[in-house]
């Protein structure tokens, strides 16, 4: 199988902690898409994925997926014992409590409209002409902030964002909260709970593989980093 994606951006890594933690990273090949250089909006990895994102998984008979919450589905339940996106109707729908739409979308306006996003050549991708672009980013900023303080609340009551196993969910909110501190969207100081969640996932040994694979060094140059 390939994975199109590139190291240290928030989607490709919820994708290199499902494989940790499924075992799988030795049946991967993985391919590197040039986010800064806009190579993803480019026609011939449009004809890949034509919402033009990444992570995609590609399978040995040519099968594309994209979408990280389908790639982890797909991954998960290779062997037949999902681990991560459950096993009950009941657990299968808690793990998509809200941490896509609350947190990762919203960070991701935040970052492309309020910040100076991934630079100047993906500028022409996200609206460059519109007047309201940075206040509507702020707004999105605004909404994360609140997507982390409803996530403390769940995390005052369980251990882990949809119980009491760690799951997509976790991975999710995980992702979302390095995505959102590199933006400059602080986990705020009174939310005890979810930096306590953040601090104990990060030694978990899947998520530690995931932090040696960050930024590659031309992108940290890019970036004036």
């Amino acid at each position: 199988m390939k994975i199109y994606d590139r190291p240290g951006f928030p989607n490709p890594s919820r994708i290199r902690i499902v494989l940790a933690e499924k075992r799988l990273e030795n049946r991967i090949e993985f391919v590197s898409v040039d986010l800064i250089g806009a190579e993803h909006k480019q026609p011939r990895f449009l004809a890949i994925n034509p919402s033009g994102k990444i992570p995609v998984l590609e399978l040995d008979d040519g099968t594309l997926i994209s979408e990280s919450t389908a790639i982890t589905e797909y991954l998960d339940n290779l062997d037949g014992n999902p681990t991560l996106t459950g096993k009950t109707p009941r657990e299968k729908a808690t793990v998509h409590i809200r941490a896509e739409a609350e947190l990762m979308g919203a960070v991701d306006g935040y970052f492309h409209y309020a910040t100076p996003g991934l630079g100047d050549a993906m500028q022409p991708y996200v609206s460059p002409e519109w007047t309201g672009r940075q206040e509507w980013g702020q707004r999105q900023g605004a909404k994360a902030i609140q997507g982390m303080k409803y996530f403390d609340g769940v995390l005052k009551s369980r251990p882990f964002v949809a119980g009491e196993a760690f799951s997509m969910a976790d991975i999710t909110v995980f992702a979302s909260l390095d995505f959102a501190e590199a933006a400059g969207l602080a986990i705020p100081p009174e939310l005890a709970s979810l930096a306590a969640w953040r601090t104990k996932v990060s030694e978990l040994p899947s998520v530690k593989k995931r932090s040696g694979q960050a930024f590659l060094p031309e992108d940290l140059k890019r970036f004036g980093l």
